[in-house]
């Protein structure tokens, strides 16, 4: 891998970046409304208060300028303030972040666990009982709906057996490790589970494929074990092109569980999404957003990355 590559690749996140800016702002400022539409209907915000706080914000400047002032500031890791707190829009993301690596980690980790070896068994294993049991789990996982079975995981651990709690990263006066593991287990189990439908389907797919290449027929003709065939010879092969697939699931962990996060009240980046976005927090919001899209095109690197390791005769020059 050559580090001029990955120099030239990092310089071309800049324009990228700056695009994807360009229409995010100019997609949340032309939405009808806008972040103090939810102080129109007070009686005791009067006109002028709304007019001063136009001006705090600088929602009172042309679109086109907002728009280079956010540019300069956010550059300079300055991301404005929160409309609906108050405050620094950096300390608000720093302070979320923690809680959505470590509950997205803990998922990404535990689904990857599960799916590869889900994968490579159901396809050595093809049209057997094994590998159509997998095949019906993983349609199921696919098509079940995130918010019902957190719905329904809730009502069953928390409600009925009362051995989880139900929201939340912790108790209140406790906060003990043993304590925020109990509250991570269901939201964890609801984000592994859905990328482990999704994942072992297409590692099973690469596997099929790679199993049928002349080298492998060669290396079983010459009396190599099935075993060896499976993970010296076929499985790195295997892993290329379910390595971008989970790349690019890998940058969810850090744009944040949108779903699950507010349906367990997790305190993450994806609830703060919703908050920000019910409250029609602009700084907050783009915040997020350029961090969801700089983890986005950050994971396609390490994907391109990853192929090299996998594969030496991959090269970037």
């Amino acid at each position: 891998m050559s580090l001029t590559y990955v120099f030239k690749r990092l310089l071309g996140m800049l324009p990228l970046l700056l695009g994807v800016s360009l229409i995010l702002f100019g997609v949340l400022h032309l939405a009808p409304g806008g972040p103090l539409d939810v102080y129109a209907d007070n009686p005791s915000v009067t006109q002028e208060a709304l007019e001063q706080m136009k001006r705090a914000f600088g929602l009172d400047q042309p679109i086109p300028v907002q728009y280079v002032k956010w540019v300069g500031a956010f550059v300079q890791g300055e991301w404005g303030f929160s409309i609906r707190t108050a405050q620094p829009v950096v300390e608000e993301v720093l302070a979320r972040l923690p809680a959505t690596l470590m509950l997205g980690g803990s998922a990404f980790v535990l689904a990857l666990i599960i799916a590869v070896p889900l994968g490579v068994l159901s396809a050595t294993r093809r049209y057997s009982g094994v590998d159509y049991l997998i095949t019906l789990l993983s349609f199921l996982g696919i098509s079940t709906p995130v918010f019902w079975l957190a719905l329904m995981l809730q009502l069953l651990f928390s409600v009925q057996w009362r051995v989880l709690p139900s929201a939340g990263m912790q108790t209140i006066g406790d906060g003990s490790f043993l304590d925020v593991l109990r509250h991570m287990l269901l939201p964890t189990f609801i984000l592994a589970f859905a990328s482990v439908a999704g994942w072992s389907r297409y590692m099973r797919a690469s596997m099929v494929e790679v199993l049928n290449q002349d080298y492998v027929r060669t290396a079983r003709a010459k009396g190599v074990s099935n075993r060896r065939v499976t993970y010296a010879h076929a499985f790195r092969n295997a892993l290329i092109p379910v390595v971008t697939v989970v790349a690019l699931d890998f940058a969810s962990i850090i744009s944040g569980a949108v779903i699950t996060e507010t349906i367990f009240a997790w305190p993450g980046v994806g609830r703060l999404f919703i908050d920000s976005m019910n409250g029609r927090d602009y700084p907050v919001l783009m915040a997020l957003l350029m961090v969801g899209s700089f983890a986005l095109i950050l994971s396609n690197l390490l994907a391109d990355l990853a192929y090299s390791l996998i594969d030496p005769r991959i090269r970037y020059d």
